[in-house]
């Protein structure tokens, strides 16, 4: 006879949510999959998020947890979440979203096939407003991420995922936002938290860290649905700037942390980027550059 199925804890990270938290909350709450334990981290919100989450005490069994947290970027939120969650798994779902019925089952039912997934997810749907180039824009590029894999296995090492070519080409992120995975909580204890230094990156740089220990499990359908509009934390960010910055700390995160797993092309455009030697090549090279065009 089969044990009870783990409990799954949905991370729900909130911050003035209003406009569309209603629709996350039915997604989660219309979830087959049971056990599920709700946890809210609120960053003082100030429209009527909190009450909205109230409202839907009674509205389902699902036991909701709210916590209080002082804002600190979305990692540091993301990370309260998962710290204060009890369940063996952890599934994000962020406040503007919406995951299918069969979201959690489906993504449950691919971790527990092997012991060694840590990680499990879908493909999403993207909901933009068809009257917004930069949206349109930005989904027909970003729209299929997986294909960066090429051809995914339901079941795939993560250490063979890393050493792909075409790892670190756009789409960068290859697994989707949070909300398009499953987290195995005890990935957190091996390998870490989200990087709160990092603002539009720390998902997929944890994934990817994640993929140095685990399996990566994939469910070849869209249960997720990922809203695209200008509130979202991610797009106040971008308009914030700081983009190259980012992409080049980034950068040397991968080539200190992940260069061992990374494909020899790849690892080399690092290592010409970040190794020592190299880099102080290339400044004697400039300060050479520069002293024969003063002359």
């Amino acid at each position: 006879m089969k044990g009870e199925p783990p409990l799954v804890s949905i991370c729900l990270p909130l911050y003035n949510g209003g406009r569309y938290l209603r629709e996350a909350l039915d997604g989660i709450i219309a979830q087959t999959y049971r056990p599920l334990e709700l946890v809210v981290s609120d960053d003082r919100s100030k429209d009527d998020s909190l009450a909205i989450v109230e409202e839907y005490r009674s509205k389902t069994d699902i036991e909701v947890r709210v916590l209080h947290h002082e804002p600190a970027g979305i990692g540091a939120n993301w990370n309260h979440c998962v710290r204060a969650a009890r369940g063996a798994y952890i599934k994000f779902v962020f406040q503007d979203d919406l995951i299918t019925p069969d979201c959690v089952a489906k993504l449950m039912a691919v971790a527990l096939e092997d012991e060694e997934v840590g990680m499990v997810f879908c493909r999403r749907t993207l909901l933009i407003d068809p009257n917004n180039a930069e949206h349109t824009a930005w989904a027909e590029k970003y729209r299929n991420l997986h294909t960066g894999w090429g051809r995914l296995d339901r079941v795939n090492s993560g250490k063979q995922l890393l050493a792909h070519p075409d790892l670190l080409k756009i789409p960068r992120n290859k697994i989707g936002e949070p909300p398009a995975t499953l987290l195995k909580k005890e990935v957190f204890d091996r390998v870490g938290y989200f990087r709160e230094d990092l603002k539009q990156a720390l998902d997929y740089e944890f994934y990817y860290r994640l993929m140095t220990r685990f399996k990566v499990g994939f469910v070849d359908e869209e249960l997720f649905t990922f809203r695209l509009h200008g509130e979202q934390a991610t797009a106040v960010n971008a308009r914030a700037g700081n983009h190259r910055l980012e992409k080049l700390r980034l950068r040397r995160i991968f080539y200190e942390e992940l260069g061992e797993y990374l494909a020899p092309g790849v690892r080399w455009g690092l290592v010409k980027e970040f190794h020592p030697v190299l880099v102080l090549l290339r400044r004697l090279s400039r300060w050479l550059r520069y002293r024969s065009h003063g002359q």
